[in-house]
């Protein structure tokens, strides 16, 4: 499943107007609390009783507010806890109810409260109905008894009141729940996102490199490699063989030239390295092969059929060709090198011999072969190497010509 950044967003921002909204609506009921605590105080004093029941009734509003007070000034106060605060609500509406202290107001206003500070659904309807039951054995000790104004008044209106608000409260609970499961995944979805990002980001980082240190290897480490061959055989030929190691001395230049412009080639454009800008593949493949024939004396057969490719094609073509030049001037100790290239039905084929000493291939781990398998993939082609000891080797590189046919072959 792929979420986009802005439905993410959109999710975060629909969150974040949802608790603004309930923060906003509880400020405003938390008001209307305060101005009915203050109201009912009024009343209770204004009321004159002559048994001084309005002095017991002022004091349990009085327990409720100063609870609700510290409840809401401290949250997390140890003593005042929010079960504490809902028994003190309890135990204040069963006395207002006997005290024919005006409960009901308190009632319906303070009914938010068990699901706010309740903490689970069970815990806010067993608040409840102990509120309620307080309420109504207090109603009916008022009146001694049950009377028809009991049960047509009091028990029927406490009733729907109670069970409108515990459909409310269940509802709320359902919202709150659902907003805090859609938090929850959002920060999970962004955290997800982050690893993602930052995973994607070391894997790209780790392909340039690679990438990188194959273009390196290809070009740079062979070009110096072939310097201090050359360099060796130019010193070794000094006294005896002044000519041969004039030319050593010039193709010395000419391939530090050559390794210089691929330095600056991949400094400068790492997506498109040198050396193979124009051109036919043949061409291109003929100017290296003369290059490694002059350089190191062996024989070079080649067959190169006149294709135009493009660019990356070109390339790849090129570097198996210079790896396994490489390969056969370092390890082959070969005398004949033959190279052919030819156009077949599902692409080109390049095939590179020698008749050298030969290999075991499954033992092999250098990190040429495996570069040109990689690079090959990458065009839809794939690297085949044939060989064994005292037989030779065989290279056989094939690659589709189209850049449609290598994505089909992806």
């Amino acid at each position: 499943m792929t979420v986009s950044a802005g439905s993410t967003a959109e999710a975060a921002e629909t969150a974040s107007t949802a608790d603004a909204f309930w923060t906003t609506s509880l400020r405003r009921w938390n008001a209307v609390c305060w101005l009915l605590f203050a109201l009912m105080a009024v009343g209770l004093a204004a009321i004159d009783r002559p048994d001084g029941s309005k002095y017991v009734a002022l004091a349990l509003l009085g327990g409720v507010v100063v609870s609700y007070a510290v409840l809401y000034r401290f949250p997390a106060n140890p003593v005042i806890r929010p079960h504490v605060y809902l028994s003190v609500l309890v135990v204040a509406l069963g006395g207002l109810a006997y005290l024919r202290g005006n409960y009901a107001g308190l009632f319906m206003v303070t009914l938010p409260h068990y699901w706010l500070f309740g903490r689970t659904p069970r815990a806010s309807v067993l608040f409840l109905g102990l509120a309620t039951a307080a309420t109504l054995v207090a109603s009916v000790l008022r009146q001694d008894g049950w009377t028809v104004e009991f049960f047509t008044e009091t028990l029927v209106s406490t009733v729907l009141v109670v069970g409108v608000g515990v459909l409310i409260g269940l509802w709320a609970h359902s919202v709150v729940g659902q907003s805090a499961e859609r938090a929850r995944l959002i920060t999970e979805l962004e955290e997800t996102q982050a690893r993602l990002s930052e995973a994607h980001q070391r894997q790209g980082a780790a392909d340039e490199r690679e990438r990188l240190a194959r273009e390196i290897h290809d070009t740079l480490a062979q070009g110096f490699a072939s310097i201090i061959v050359l360099a060796e055989a130019a010193r070794a030929g000094l006294g005896s063989e002044p000519d041969r190691s004039a030319q050593q001395l010039r193709s010395i230049e000419s391939t530090a030239r050559e390794n210089l412009a691929e330095a600056r080639e991949l400094v400068g454009s790492p997506q498109r390295p040198g050396q193979a800008t124009a051109g036919s593949v043949a061409q291109t493949l003929r100017r290296t092969l003369d290059r490694f024939a002059e350089d190191t004396g062996l024989t070079v057969d080649a067959e190169l059929a006149d294709l135009e490719c493009d660019q990356q094609t070109r390339i790849a073509l090129l570097r198996c060709t210079q790896e396994s030049l490489a390969n056969v001037r370092k390890h082959a100790r070969a005398s004949t090198v033959g190279v052919v290239l030819a156009r077949q039905p599902d692409g080109v084929e390049l095939e590179i011999t020698d008749d050298g000493t030969g290999f075991v291939v499954a033992e092999s781990s250098g990190f040429g072969l495996d570069g040109m398998r990689k690079r090959l993939a990458e065009l839809g082609g794939r690297l085949t190497v044939t060989s064994s000891l005292g037989d030779g080797t065989r290279v056989l590189a094939l690659l589709p010509l189209t850049a449609e046919a290598r994505e089909a072959r992806a």
